[in-house]
């Protein structure tokens, strides 16, 4: 196969949810002497990115892009290990998190997915987090950029815990900070003081690569 038809499987893969064929395209790719990250981006990267094209066109649902991360994240197992040092140093870095009291992790799975492919470097903090430890991993991982998600109203609280805090450490001027979820809204991330509240994964990705 030439690089071009390794890359086009690989997107094939992601976009075809073919989670068997995602390792072994991605060692293909470094047994041929590809770029890795190269590999990520024209192979990977483009099928997810047709995948959130699809979503955005309610051509693929939910359970299809959560299959579809499953075959991206099966490539990046193998490729990211093969990154050389320092390649990834000037990509931003995002945290991803569901807030305390939340348990629904869904949304912030898509998010991390999306921002992955997006070339961000992300750091999934989990769900029901604390805000004390959403700050302290902001501040020890150096990220650019939080996103924080919810599915319920009374988990509302723990964002504007955080966002307080983020402020109290003096962290937020040097952190971007969107939002996410069905009870949230512009006003509300306004009122808070989030820079943006996101209607999807791809609105997110969207936003921070604005």
């Amino acid at each position: 196969m030439s690089k071009e038809e390794i890359y086009q499987a690989m997107s094939d893969a992601v976009v075809n949810l073919k989670i068997k064929d995602a390792a072994p395209l991605a060692q293909k790719a470094l047994d041929e002497g590809l770029d890795p990250v190269e590999a990520i981006n024209e192979g990977l990267v483009k099928g997810m990115s047709i995948v959130g094209d699809k979503f955005a066109e309610h051509k693929m649902f939910l359970p299809q892009v959560l299959v579809a991360s499953k075959v991206l994240y099966a490539g990046l197992d193998i490729l990211i290990p093969a990154i050389p040092a320092g390649a990834l140093e000037n990509s931003k870095k995002a945290g991803t998190v569901v807030v305390e009291g939340d348990v629904h992790d869904i949304g912030k799975n898509i998010v991390k997915t999306m921002l992955t492919a997006g070339g961000f470097v992300v750091t999934d903090m989990g769900k029901d987090i604390a805000p004390s430890i959403i700050v302290d991993t902001v501040k020890n991982d150096k990220l650019d950029v939080l996103c924080m998600s919810t599915l319920m109203t009374p988990t509302m609280d723990g964002m504007k815990a955080t966002m307080d805090l983020m402020k109290e450490s003096g962290l937020r001027s040097g952190c971007v900070i969107t939002i996410g979820g069905p009870p949230t809204s512009p006003q509300f991330a306004e009122a808070i003081g989030a820079d943006h509240r996101d209607v999807n994964a791809q609105d997110c990705v969207a936003f921070l690569k604005g």
